[in-house]
Parts: structure tokens; sequence; C-alpha cells
């Protein structure tokens, strides 16, 4: 089969690589959509993140949807020719944190593409995998294999608004409108929040922002003061969503957050200064929030439902051949939003 396999930054092949054989509780499946994500990127550009590096060839991807082709022993809840959203979080379901119920926290974790232990967690950009039953979610026919592949952020965005608590009635701050900033409005909305208000600095992105959900949306580069006005009165947004990563977002986020509120942290971004003083005297909460675990089998309810619709997020949908060239688009703003990858 063919696999996206990463060397180093901006060292991408597509190899050969074996077929898996199929094991007790397995199932095969033919991937046939994959969106590239934002860790992806990290390391097609420079190799990783923060410290962690890619030390051997890696396949890339974890954003799949495939059919079924074949099962192993002992499944019963899954037929040849479902199309299945697979989640990529494989937590060990040993560890004191799994005890306790936080599969995220997993200390054994294996999730696809990951360069945190060595040897690697091979990724899912490859014509064939092999997953435990429980990883698969089946999708209503109806459903395209593209939106189904949108299964795994949209989760990332729901476990972030479970971090925030009820969002029923709240007013909500969005900052940085990419992928996830986009789901996250998705997410809090279908959760009740009464108003969204989305910042991000290009209006490409933002006008898509409005389109998925958000009421307002601010280019904080060209009208910054369009979100300032909002901290009048010690402050407007009762939950934040920090989806940037960016100093400059947090900071102007706490300044217009109303006391006692909430700021979760999505983006991931290197260290930050943060005004301490204001956290204390409006007794601002902030909350990081880490992958999913339970909100994989929500999100692939959501959109077997039809709640949710992510078309005017998918940018393009390029061949296993054309990965190269998918990468660099999708590492673009300014010409994409989401990009996935067909197998």
């Amino acid at each position: 089969m063919k696999a996206i396999v990463i060397h180093g930054a901006k060292d991408l092949r597509i190899e050969e690589r074996p077929l898996e054989a199929v094991g007790t509780g397995q199932v095969e499946i033919a991937i046939e959509a994959g969106g590239i994500c934002g860790s992806d990127l990290h390391y097609y550009n420079h190799g990783g993140f923060g410290a962690i590096r890619v030390r051997e060839p890696m396949i890339l991807g974890h954003e799949i949807a495939g059919t079924v082709k074949a099962l192993g022993e002992g499944v019963g809840v899954l037929a040849v020719g479902d199309r299945v959203a697979v989640s990529p979080s494989r937590p060990c379901n040993h560890c004191q944190y799994c005890l306790r119920g936080l599969q995220n926290q997993c200390l054994n974790m294996r999730f696809y593409g990951s360069a945190m232990p060595m040897p690697h967690i091979q990724g899912a950009f490859r014509q064939q995998l092999v997953a435990e039953s429980w990883q698969c979610h089946k999708i209503d026919d109806g459903i395209s294999i593209q939106e189904a592949a949108f299964a795994e952020p949209f989760a990332v965005t729901l476990h972030a608004v479970n971090r925030a608590g009820s969002l029923l009635g709240k007013r909500v701050l969005v900052t940085g409108c990419g992928p996830i900033g986009a789901l996250a409005i998705m997410s809090a909305r279908l959760h009740g929040a009464r108003e969204i208000v989305a910042t991000d600095v290009m209006d490409g992105v933002l006008d898509l922002a409005g389109t998925v959900g958000a009421d307002r949306t601010i280019n904080v580069a060209t009208h910054p003061e369009q979100l300032s006005a909002f901290g009048a009165n010690k402050g407007y947004f009762d939950v934040m969503f920090e989806a940037s990563g960016n100093e400059r977002a947090v900071r102007s986020g706490l300044d217009v957050l109303a006391p006692r509120s909430i700021l979760v942290q999505l983006g991931l971004g290197g260290d930050i200064a943060i005004p301490q003083n204001v956290i204390v005297s409006k007794e601002i909460d902030i909350r990081g929030t880490f992958r999913f675990h339970e909100e994989f089998g929500l999100a692939v309810n959501l959109i077997n439902s039809r709640r949710v619709d992510f078309k005017p997020l998918l940018t393009g949908v390029y061949g296993i051949d054309e990965a190269v060239a998918a990468f660099e688009v999708a590492g673009d703003r300014s010409r994409s939003m989401k990009v996935q990858i067909a197998f």
C-alpha cells in the first residue's frame, strides 16, 4: 500500500508499506479521506513542534474515514462495506488516568501520527489501516466520506466546550478562525451560546466564521478598537475559546472577558506572558483542553443527524500522489481552510 511518510522538515515522501494482518477484535479499513491537521503541518514545515521532533520516518495523519474491508474474529458490531470515521485515540485503559476516566491523559497513549514516543506512533495517511473495532464509528448513508473525516477535529472542539461547562445563554468569544476556531464556533452554537463573536487577522477566514455561525466577526489587525470596545464595565464575554496560540490574542481576550469568566486555551504556541493582575482581579479561570475521548462518538452522532455542515470549510481534496502540493496549500491560510487527501 501507499503511505505518506515524513522524514524531516519539507521531506515528505510517498512510500510503499506492507499491508497489515487483521487480528481478533480488529477491522481492516480502506482509508478514503484524510484531513491535514495543524500538527501534520508542524511536522512537514518544521520537523516537529517544541521539543517533539521526528527522529525516524513516520506516517502522518489522524483525521480519517474509510470503508470496512475485512473483520477480525469476534467483531460483531460492524460489517464489511460499512463506512466509518476512525478515532485516532488509543488509550491503554489501564493506567491511573484511564482508570479515572481521563483517557485523553493516558500515560501509554498510542495516538496516530505522533513523534512523542520512540519508536514513533505511525499515522493513518495510508491506503489500508487495521484498527480496533471500538475505534470505528459507523457513518450513515448520505453522509460523504469527506464530512466523516471532520469527526476528529470536531471532537477536539466538543471537548473544549466540555471543559468550558454550560454555554447556555453565554456570550462567547472565539479568537483565531482557522479550522479549529471555526469548528469551535459550530460547537458553541450547538451548545446554546447566546452570542458568538469571532476574531482573526484575515478577512477570508472571518467570512467563513460568519458562514458557520458567528454573529459578528472582527479583524483585529485592521479594527482592533472594535474588540477593545467590549472591555467597558470590566468586560463582556462569559467564555473565550482561544484557538490561535498567539499572545496578543490571549491578552486582548483577557481585557474583554467579564469577571468570573472562563478562558479555554485550544491553540498551541510557545511560552507567553500574561497579565496576572487581570486574572486575579477579575477572577478568571484559565483551562487547558487536550484532544478528546468520548466526544468522538458525539461528533459522529451530530454529523449523522446533520446538525452540522462542514462543506464551507473544505477547501479542496488532493490525491495521495499530490500530497506535497496538498500540504503546501494547507499551510497557506490565504488559500485554504481544511485540505483533505483522497487515498
